[in-house]
């Protein structure tokens, strides 16, 4: 990740990636090492390839036929 910033923002650290917010923190220093890491995991391996029929429509959304 070459375009990201941390920005205190109240009590918080916002970690930016190309001006979009995407994660809020309240440790400056937790927060360097977390877009650390990610930055190592994304050089380390490319992404593996998903099963054709893991393109499948798939839902996190609770299958209850009414609201209690």
């Amino acid at each position: 990740m070459k375009n990201y910033s941390i920005v205190r923002i109240g009590n918080e650290y916002v970690v930016q990636a190309d001006h979009k917010s995407i994660l809020k923190i309240a440790s400056r220093r937790k927060a360097a090492r977390l877009v650390t890491d990610a930055a190592e995991l994304l050089q380390s391996q490319p992404a593996a390839k998903l099963p054709p029929d893991a393109h499948a429509e798939s839902s996190i959304a609770c299958d209850l036929p009414e609201v209690p």
